[in-house]
């Protein structure tokens, strides 16, 4: 069976670096890693849509940003394709038969989409499209027949409704569709970055985003007004590890070789932590050394963006071309689909002698 990837973002916004060490490095990892067939990655402008369907120009805005903030952190259009989820209509068909394999009970007990809606306040007035979002996204994985999907955490509960899906459709028509693998991030950090005030989600909405796309200035004063541990008051206090987001961003993204450069001191992040733990070490020495560490790794990223906004119709060629890859894998699944649920009728030579002979008689 062939290796496939299929993973993306919603374009609700620019990308952070908690999208970065969540899923991005590591799909740019996967797709030079030769280990896999196929690589899709989407743009999901038509599930944005459900929760933003009365402003529609925030969603077509925002598919650029994300595009360009694909190729930037290293997304090779060459070895990935890259799509834009609603023009791929075949997506919708396989969505629509999906539906009548899923109870609305089912759909009300996902922990996520429940998390969604209360985060959201929708409440009694859910919009159809938002609360049939894991049908959706169900839709999207095994119209690729995806073997393995890179996400955070947060998508657990998603991947087991497409498992389930998967289970029921081939129990009912026969084995066509794939059921997929969930790929964690394999750096526990990673699994969940905190937003620079301490909360526990990094949010567009929340205003406590680092993004990709950030000057090296506005990358500095974010993590200089980071929150630490609020009873490290002077530098001879102990200081608490836990919960301090600043220690929390050098578990995702410090590297040996950063001490060395920026804190040669200190052998490696356990020496830093230790001295910040037993007192003596300040607040702002940590955060300046997280300043280097992500100015080092966000510096090709803005450079690789700077060359690619030279030229913005080229990325429009580039998704269109990964759609059109797209809509061809799609639509071969989908002819498979509607051929186990004998829905195919025009193309079943049998199903008309039969019923030619029948009505001849």
């Amino acid at each position: 069976m062939s290796k496939i990837i299929l993973t993306g973002d919603r374009p609700t916004g620019r990308l952070h670096v908690g999208h970065y060490v969540g899923s991005l490095r590591r799909r740019v990892e996967l797709q030079n890693s030769g280990e896999f067939d196929k690589i899709f990655i989407m743009i999901a402008d038509a599930q944005a849509l459900t929760d933003n369907a009365d402003n529609p120009e925030k969603i077509r805005q925002n598919v650029i940003e994300v595009a360009l903030d694909y190729l930037s952190v290293g997304l090779d259009p060459a070895k990935s394709n890259l799509f834009i989820q609603s023009q791929i209509s075949e997506l919708t068909e396989l969505s629509f038969f999906y539906m009548n394999l899923v109870t609305v009970s089912r759909l009300q007990r996902n922990p996520t989409v429940k998390a969604e809606i209360q985060m959201r306040n929708f409440e009694a007035s859910i919009p159809v499209g938002f609360f049939t979002y894991p049908i959706s996204q169900a839709s999207d994985i095994t119209a690729f027949k995806a073997t393995t999907v890179p996400v955070g955490e947060d998508q657990l509960p998603m991947l087991e409704q497409t498992k389930e899906i998967v289970r029921k459709f081939n129990s009912v028509y026969g084995e066509v569709l794939v059921e997929p693998e969930i790929l964690l991030p394999d750096n526990e950090a990673c699994l969940r970055l905190p937003g620079t005030d301490g909360k526990a989600k990094m949010s567009k909405s929340l205003g406590n985003c680092i993004y990709l796309s950030d000057t090296e200035e506005d990358v500095r004063a974010k993590i200089m007004s980071m929150y630490t541990d609020p009873d490290h008051i002077k530098i001879t206090d102990p200081g608490k590890i836990e919960g301090n987001t600043v220690f929390t961003y050098l578990d995702a993204f410090s590297k040996p070789e950063h001490f060395a450069e920026f804190l040669p001191e200190y052998n490696n992040l356990d020496e830093l932590k230790e001295h910040y733990k037993r007192g003596g070490l300040g607040d702002v020495k940590v955060k300046k050394f997280l300043n280097n560490v992500l100015q080092d790794e966000l510096a090709p990223i803005r450079a690789r963006r700077a060359e690619f906004e030279k030229d913005i119709p080229e990325v429009y060629n580039i998704l269109k071309k990964g759609s059109d890859v797209a809509r061809e894998a799609a639509a071969e699944t989908l002819a498979e689909v509607k051929r186990a649920m004998k829905i195919n009728y025009f193309e079943d030579k049998a199903l008309i002698e039969e019923q030619s002979e029948k009505y001849s008689r």
